[in-house]
């Protein structure tokens, strides 16, 4: 019979079983019965010989799927089918992409990256792709291209800085590739996205700057943070993920493992006098030195902002912005004020550039290990003398080696 709304209602089906009647004229098209449901289906073959496939696509209930509706979508099935498409195929497939979306992606790629890079690392990679791009997790993947890229970029740009937008194009580069070598995803659209210009940083505290900075510091896991680098002027995540296991106080010195440094090579720094007290005063529940649960410290933002206010409060001004990296930069100026000689402070620094690389790297192998002491050692006593009351600074600047 032909299935219309009149035959439907006149139409007795055998009792307790599950059945299926089809058109009359629209080859496939059916109405199926089965425990008190009435359910559109569309049945076809696809294919020929041992490649046959038999498929059958359900498209709604009836009446909330009227027949004259039904009709008109198996009829464009059945058109698909003649062309030699495969819709229950595509069906499928669309389902499937829309399940994977942009989130499912981000979540993937970050638990791939949790044991590839630092935990400092990895939670920069997660503000990126969880917190600037959150407003893509929802879309499918599949629809995330060029123009929803530079969209979000210029978002974030207009938002946090070219800075943080550069660095959002590299986290969302990265995870595309990602996606694309695990066959997740067709393409990485931030390909030719536009980079935009960074101004390099050359923000130096001055002495009053340090001191404010310093006597806002409470007793915290941050405050203690800072105070170990400014001293140190070592990276922040390499002090904020520091492990007990690599202060020996024997020695006086950090040894920090190659998987720990930027550069990924191992890096030793002597500790001065106010750093082993901050250190000795630290409770060891655990093998970190800072921070809770399973990892090191993790509260940058909140706590600079705190420290901030406390700044302000203390001065009666706000400083003028600066970065808790700044901090690394002020101990290279200041070791230079001191006399200390350029290769001191690159070691100091662990930074592999300048003289300690190319061929010149490769061959000068001393560590100025007592010259880190040293210049590390006159450091402290400045920086002490400028949060005390004193006036003036009896430091005596440092003669290099000849």
């Amino acid at each position: 019979m032909k299935l219309t709304t009149q035959t439907i209602a006149s139409y007795r089906p055998p009792e307790g079983k599950d059945h299926i009647v089809f058109d009359e004229e629209l080859s496939g098209f059916g109405l199926r019965y089965r425990n008190g449901r009435r359910t559109w289906v569309f049945q076809y073959a696809f294919g020929g010989g041992a490649a046959r496939v038999n498929a059958r696509m359900t498209l709604g209930d009836y009446p909330a799927l009227p027949a004259t509706k039904a009709r008109e979508t198996a009829q464009d099935l059945y058109a698909k089918v003649r062309l030699g498409q495969h819709p229950a195929a595509e069906k499928k497939q669309n389902r499937e992409e829309h399940r994977n979306t942009f989130g499912r992606l981000v979540s993937g790629y970050l638990e791939f990256k949790r044991n590839e890079v630092r935990p400092r690392t990895h939670l920069l990679i997660d503000l990126y792709l969880n917190t600037h791009a959150k407003t893509l997790h929802s879309l499918p993947a599949g629809v995330i291209d060029r123009k929803r890229i530079a969209e979000l970029l210029d978002d974030i740009a207009k938002k946090s800085g070219a800075v943080s937008a550069n660095r959002a194009h590299s986290a969302l580069s990265a995870l595309f590739t990602w996606a694309m070598q695990k066959g997740l995803h067709e393409n990485n659209p931030c390909i030719a996205a536009q980079k935009r210009r960074e101004k390099s940083r050359d923000r130096v505290l001055t002495d009053n700057e340090l001191a404010a900075v310093w006597n806002a510091l409470g007793t915290s896991d941050y405050g203690d943070i800072l105070r170990l680098l400014i001293l140190t002027g070592q990276r922040a995540g390499e002090i904020g993920g520091l492990r007990w296991s690599e202060v020996d106080f024997d020695r006086d010195l950090v040894a920090l493992p190659s998987q720990r440094t930027k550069n990924h090579q191992p890096h030793e720094f002597p500790i001065s006098n106010p750093v082993r007290d901050t250190l000795k005063a630290r409770p060891r529940t655990r093998d970190f030195v800072f921070g809770r649960g399973v990892a090191g410290f993790n509260g940058w933002g909140r706590s600079k902002k705190i420290l901030d206010k406390k700044i302000t409060e203390k001065l009666g001004a706000k400083l003028p912005q600066w970065t808790v990296h700044d901090l690394r930069r002020t101990l290279a100026t200041g070791l230079q004020r001191l006399g200390v000689r350029l290769e001191v402070t690159e070691a100091i620094l662990n930074h592999v550039g300048g003289n300690r690389g190319g061929v010149g790297g490769v061959y000068r192998r001393y560590n100025w290990a007592e010259e880190k002491r040293t210049a590390l050692d006159a450091w402290a006593a400045h920086i002490l003398t400028l949060v005390s009351d004193k006036k003036k600074s009896n430091v005596t600047p440092i003669r290099g080696r000849a």
